[in-house]
């Protein structure tokens, strides 16, 4: 059966939006957006495994990876079975989960948003220096606490937006990253890691879902990884949050709202007989 996902369910809207956190985060990590979206969606948080209620995988590594994978298109199938297709949300390492659903099971989601997110590491030997950095790393977290990785982690640079949060908001999301266990974060590294991800470079042109790709302009790497991407996927449309860095669903949650909704209400229909064309909508000049 493999692993399975704990998830919560708020929001009565006609969309059903499954939202995948990132590393260190949980369901909750949507929650400060409830009052944003409010009846617009049916939001379904997730909570990967290692983090919140969802045990790590069976297996290890990039079988734990793809195990995670199914995970995902079960639920989105047990949601769709009630509701209709599912759109995906994915951040950071959620997005990487997320595009890989869509990937495997495109039948199952109707559109998909990937914020922060990559594709994966093309060279092998880019993906084995990354997995045995990522085993360090789990190392440190099972002999020096999760408090002593939080304090390491939110010190890393890709994170210098979140410092410019509110007191009150900075010390919700250290709770919230601190409630993890050092097993679980440990694990999830280990099977869920970008060392072990399969690369989706490869599968961008065949990947037919209309995608909405987020980044903080004040993120170079991953708006370069946004705007690699946009050529590659068929439909695809690119914003970056002028001001927001690595995280804008925190940094800038009432325009990231405003951009997810326009993008999951504005009609798409798509002819059978002819390719989809590639539409790219840019925030910022390239």
């Amino acid at each position: 059966m493999g692993v399975k996902l704990s998830y919560d369910t708020w929001g009565e809207g006609p969309h059903t939006l499954l939202a995948l956190h990132g590393f260190t985060g949980s369901g909750a990590s949507f929650e400060h957006l409830r009052p944003l979206i409010g009846r617009s969606v049916r939001m379904v948080t997730v909570d990967l495994p290692g983090h919140g209620s969802t045990p790590l995988p069976d297996k290890t590594g990039r079988d734990g990876f793809l195990e995670t994978v199914d995970a995902v298109v079960r639920l989105a199938r047990e949601l769709g079975s009630d509701a209709g297709s599912v759109d995906l949300l994915g951040y950071s390492q959620g997005a990487r989960l997320a595009l890989a659903a869509s990937v495997q099971a495109p039948e199952c989601f109707g559109r998909l948003i990937m914020e922060s997110g990559s594709p994966g590491l093309h060279r092998r030997q880019e993906r084995s220096e990354r997995r045995e950095a990522d085993a360090k790393l789990a190392g440190f977290i099972r002999t020096k606490g999760v408090d002593a990785f939080v304090e390491r982690w939110e010190a890393l640079p890709l994170f210098d937006g979140l410092r410019r949060l509110s007191a009150p908001q900075q010390d919700s999301l250290r709770e919230r990253r601190k409630a993890c266990t050092a097993e679980g974060l440990a694990g999830a590294l280990e099977c869920l890691g970008l060392g072990v991800q399969p690369d989706y470079w490869p599968s961008l042109h065949r990947q037919r879902l209309p995608t909405l790709l987020l980044t903080g302009d004040q993120d170079a790497k991953f708006t370069n990884l946004a705007r690699r991407m946009a050529a590659e996927l068929p439909v695809v449309w690119r914003h970056a949050f002028a001001g927001s860095a690595h995280a804008p669903h925190l940094e800038s949650p009432e325009e990231y709202v405003r951009e997810v909704l326009s993008f999951l209400q504005t009609p798409w229909y798509e002819a059978p007989q002819f390719e989809p064309a590639i539409l790219a909508r840019e925030a910022a000049p390239s």
